[in-house]
């Protein structure tokens, strides 16, 4: 049998280590039992949390959904009244009284949903789906925004049968004015100047007839040549150009000044053979063309016949008169067939005038008519039992008070110096109107006056 050795200091010193790991073995079991427990509850504290955040999340989502949905409902009962109050602003001209009620009723409605809303939101009573009630304030929207259009659009087809009907009456006013105004003109013609001869016998005519009928005269060529410069700018004429040929170093003091180029035009054209009985038209019999072989007393006869008659009148009832010859001689010379051509695009009228016919547009009246009054004046100054004799006055000519009349009745050119001296010289640039003489009596010319040396149009 053994012997048991007393246990060593070592051996009690083991025995208490062991002792007190074992101790601490089961108390660090405990803690770490503890710990563990302690984690998982700050895992259930974190899941708890982000749960709430997303909450938190999907609530601001949908409130925001909502509000989004709320502001476009706004947005579409504003539209929705605004198209309500155009239709009602529509119905109270013409007044169309069930219309009007409509569209109150709907101003009201819709207000009445709008503050319903209001009051929702106040108490955060809202109760939106926010998809629907977004798709069903788009759709009100549109439909508000086509009734707008389509209100719109009648009120423009309104504004502008208003208008056409406005065109229409100021047409009829324009229509009226022209034919009082062609009234107006035909009671002139008739009783203004041509009524001074009415009553006129041949022993009583003086120059002083002869000075009033041509003014009158004058009108009809100012009348026909302002018709005439309109086509040409109708037709896109160069003016300048036309100016240039008729008179190419003529200057001009004002723009308005250059319808004179063409009234000298026309009246070198109408007025050439006036010294001869019958204007020196081809067609007629010799001793008719020959200078101052005339019988007064025939002229006179004439003049008194033709002044009051309408020249297609008188053309339709004398086809082989004298002066039917004379309106196709002249027409012919002064209407070029080029000229017609670019002004009308065809020949019509010149074909009818040289078969003796009578157009009836509104240019080939206005040149009829000035060529019975040049017939006229004619007539009327072979009247005269003194020799009657036209003239025209030279370019650069001096002027003068005695043959020669400004065809402006202000100064043309105005001096730029103080001293008179140091004026500029004014000559003739060119005749307008020819210059008369019956016996000793002189009718002056009219004459455009131009700086003395000028030679470039301006």
């Amino acid at each position: 049998m053994e012997t048991v050795k007393p246990k060593s200091k070592f051996t009690k010193t083991f025995q208490k280590v062991i002792g007190l790991r074992t101790a601490t073995k089961i108390t660090a079991n405990n803690g770490i039992c503890l710990l563990a427990t302690q984690a998982r509850f700050k895992e259930d504290d974190f899941a708890g949390q982000n749960q709430k955040k997303n909450e938190d999340n999907n609530n601001r989502a949908r409130n925001r959904a909502v509000m989004e949905a709320l502001i476009a409902r706004l947005f579409a009962g504003v539209s929705a009244i605004k198209a309500s109050y155009a239709e009602l602003q529509m119905a109270q001209n013409p007044y169309n009284n069930e219309a009007i009620q409509v569209a109150d009723q709907a101003i009201v409605d819709e207000l009445r949903a709008i503050s319903e809303l209001k009051r929702a939101f106040l108490k955060k009573e809202l109760d939106l789906s926010p998809q629907v009630t977004l798709m069903l304030a788009e759709i009100q929207e549109q439909q508000s925004i086509m009734k707008t259009y389509e209100i719109t659009i009648k009120k423009l087809e309104a504004d502008v049968e208003h208008k056409q009907l406005d065109i229409a009456l100021l047409k009829n006013q324009l229509h009226e004015s022209l034919a009082f105004n062609k009234s107006l003109e035909k009671k002139l013609n008739s009783s203004g100047s041509l009524s001074l001869f009415e009553n006129l016998r041949l022993s009583a005519l003086n120059p002083t007839h002869f000075v009033q009928f041509l003014h009158y005269t004058m009108r009809s060529v100012r009348r026909f040549v302002k018709l005439m410069i309109r086509e040409m700018e109708s037709a896109h004429w160069d003016l300048e150009a036309a100016i240039r040929f008729i008179h190419p170093d003529a200057v001009f003091a004002k723009p308005s000044h250059k319808s004179f180029a063409f009234e000298s035009f026309v009246c070198i054209t109408m007025f050439e053979g006036f010294n001869y009985p019958n204007f020196k038209v081809p067609s007629e019999p010799f001793e008719n063309n020959q200078p101052h072989r005339h019988s007064p007393k025939l002229y006179f006869e004439k003049f008194k016949k033709l002044k009051s008659l309408h020249p297609k009148q008188y053309i339709t009832q004398n086809p082989n008169s004298s002066f039917a010859k004379f309106l196709k001689f002249k027409y012919l010379q002064l209407v070029h067939a080029k000229m017609e051509c670019s002004l009308f695009r065809n020949l019509n009228q010149r074909k009818l005038v040289n078969s003796g016919g009578f157009p009836d547009s509104v240019f080939f009246v206005a040149f009829a008519e000035m060529a019975q009054r040049l017939w006229d004046l004619h007539s009327l100054a072979y009247s005269f039992d003194e020799e009657v004799t036209v003239f025209q006055v030279k370019k650069n000519t001096r002027f003068s008070d005695v043959y020669m009349e400004c065809v402006t009745e202000d100064s043309v050119f105005p001096s730029t110096s103080t001293s008179a001296a140091d004026e500029v010289e004014l000559r003739v640039g060119f005749t307008v109107v020819p210059g008369f003489k019956i016996g000793k009596a002189v009718i002056q010319s009219l004459v455009y006056l131009s700086p003395a040396g000028s030679t470039a149009s301006s």
